[in-house]
């Protein structure tokens, strides 16, 4: 006689484990990694070794200029000399025109290249927090031009013959104008990628801000000069562009300045509180795709 089989214990399935979403910086993390090499490999990299390499050719051929025996360059009826030309090159060319175009044209289109290449979608389907994704291209912006503008800016210290017996007296020069371009960078890349994220013309915008607002308020007396990124820039200006005295038209138009650690607080300020405010925007906003 055959015993009825035992009911065994029913033990249900154990169940996955959720995926716990990483953290933001985890996730800004990954986002950096596969922004910088596309960065750097992108359409723009031709735009941006363009912009870069200008300060050199014009370094090129100031040494060319005098290694033929050509005349020296003069203003105000001085020669300018190697410091001269340099601190003149740093700011002219890369605080007032480099950095705000690289900044512009990489802060800008940190979300509208993802909208226009309908990729936007495929980043907030991750299990990150949309911030992040906006962080993470962020310093890959900012990573990404730092390493192609500083290399630009040694090769003009020496090609001004900034070394040798003179490089004890230029050298932490340089360390400033790195850190100024470090500093714009920095605010320009927040301001523009707050700019990118909440209008749907940025570039137009930042154009008008750079080439327009920023240079009129500049020499307009008041407080408006204050609401711009180049005036904290200018007042922290150190080398011999600010000193000797044969750029008066500039020193005119800056003898009114921030203080050091106003200027720092303040571009350090500008960065920080812009990209913070474009990630809550692209967090907040709905993005239809248009077919």
């Amino acid at each position: 006689m055959t015993s009825a089989p035992a009911s065994a214990s029913a033990v249900p399935p154990a169940l996955p484990v959720p995926r716990r979403a990483p953290s933001l910086w985890t996730a800004a993390v990954r986002i950096f990694d596969l922004s910088l090499a596309r960065m750097l490999w992108s359409r723009g990299t031709i735009f941006m070794a363009l912009l870069v390499g200008l300060p050199v050719v014009l370094a090129l051929l100031v040494r060319g200029v005098q290694a033929i025996g050509g005349p020296a360059m003069r203003v105000d009826g001085q020669i300018m000399t190697g410091p001269t030309i340099f601190g003149f090159m740093v700011w002219w060319l890369y605080l007032r025109f480099i950095v705000p175009v690289l900044a512009l044209y990489y802060g800008t289109a940190l979300v509208a290249d993802e909208v226009e290449d309908k990729t936007i979608t495929y980043l907030f389907t991750r299990p990150i927090r949309r911030g992040a994704v906006l962080l993470g291209k962020f310093l890959a912006y900012f990573v990404c031009t730092v390493m192609v503008v500083l290399p630009s800016l040694m090769i003009v210290y020496f090609l001004m013959g900034l070394s040798g017996a003179t490089l004890a007296g230029t050298f932490p020069g340089l360390l400033k104008d790195l850190g100024l371009i470090i500093l714009g960078l920095l605010a320009y890349g927040g301001l523009f990628a707050w700019v990118g994220a909440q209008f749907k013309r940025p570039l137009v915008i930042g154009l008008v801000f750079v080439f327009g607002f920023e240079q009129v308020a500049l020499i307009i007396p008041g407080y408006i000069r204050h609401l711009t990124v180049s005036y904290y820039l200018q007042s922290l200006v150190p080398h011999a562009v600010m000193g000797e005295g044969v750029l008066s038209l500039l020193q005119s138009l800056v003898q009114q300045k921030a203080s050091l650690a106003t200027s720092l607080v303040m571009l350090v300020s500008i960065g920080v509180i812009f990209v913070f405010l474009a990630m809550r925007v692209i967090a907040r906003r709905e993005y239809v795709l248009e077919q």
